[in-house]
């Protein structure tokens, strides 16, 4: 039974160390939310069916956690892109397209919103500089986590002293893929094809989202590391888009993982 009062987020060891910098931060499962249904739990997602007012209410508990007003916590439009944006300020409605944000400016917490694609929180606890990126297997292909770490160089972050830590994401045994999908990983790098296995479909294959995006943040030279949790397998706690597709249900909640620079 989740607990309904107050969220509960994961956090991860290597950036519990950058709290001593003034970051918080936190990867949000269901726990703590008033979504019902489908939606059952912590459902942070302003572009899924469910009621506005229970998503509100699940964002402002978000931002109480995070130490940040309601309208301080912040989340893109993701289209699946390498695109960043830099944040100053509060952003209102429309929401920016793009699939991660790096700031410098204390009180805002920026956010990734997923459910299955991989959370990633950046932090340079020395130069405090923060970035947050929605990762599913086109962003990651593409760009977005190197991205996100020249963005935070552009406001003094060193990457080589950047924390980034994958959450809460869909774990290789559950995620089938087809051959096209395959092909386009080989043709991109030929060394892709340690992240497939073999599945019980005949041409199809198993992804490892999780260690692909966790080797693209080594190579471009920051300290990454992942929580290692399916979103797939834990109903409980999190949400799954492919889990709810193959029941065919209508829809989905979101996750949100944040992080933010408190007052210095």
């Amino acid at each position: 039974m989740l607990d309904q009062t107050k969220p509960d987020p994961i956090r991860s060891e290597m950036l519990e160390k950058a709290a001593t910098a003034g970051i918080r931060h936190g990867f949000f499962t269901r726990t703590g939310g008033v979504s019902e249904g489908i939606y059952r739990g912590l459902n942070t997602g302003v572009g899924s069916n469910d009621d506005a007012e229970k998503v509100a209410e699940n964002r402002r508990r978000v931002a109480a956690w995070m130490g940040v007003p309601s309208e301080n916590l912040l989340s893109v439009y993701q289209i699946h892109s390498p695109d960043v944006i830099v944040v100053r300020d509060a952003f209102a409605p429309p929401r920016p397209k793009a699939d991660a944000m790096v700031t410098d400016r204390p009180g805002l917490a920026i956010g990734a919103s997923a459910a299955d694609c991989g959370p990633v929180l950046f932090a340079d606890p020395d130069h405090r500089v923060i970035g947050a990126a929605h990762a599913g297997w086109k962003g990651a292909l593409t760009g977005v986590l190197e991205n996100t770490v020249t963005a935070m160089e552009g406001l003094g972050a060193r990457r080589d002293r950047i924390i980034a830590v994958l959450g809460p994401s869909i774990s290789q045994a559950n995620y089938e893929v087809g051959p096209e999908f395959v092909e386009r990983f080989a043709a991109a790098d030929a060394g892709n094809d340690r992240y497939f296995v073999p599945s019980g479909k005949p041409g199809h294959a198993l992804f490892d989202l999780n260690l692909y995006t966790v080797n693209r943040l080594a190579k471009a030279g920051v300290q990454a590391s992942q929580l290692g949790r399916c979103t797939y397998a834990e109903e409980d706690l999190f949400y799954s888009y492919r889990r709810a597709t193959h029941r065919k249900e209508a829809d989905y909640g979101r996750l949100i993982s944040a992080i933010a620079l408190e007052d210095s």
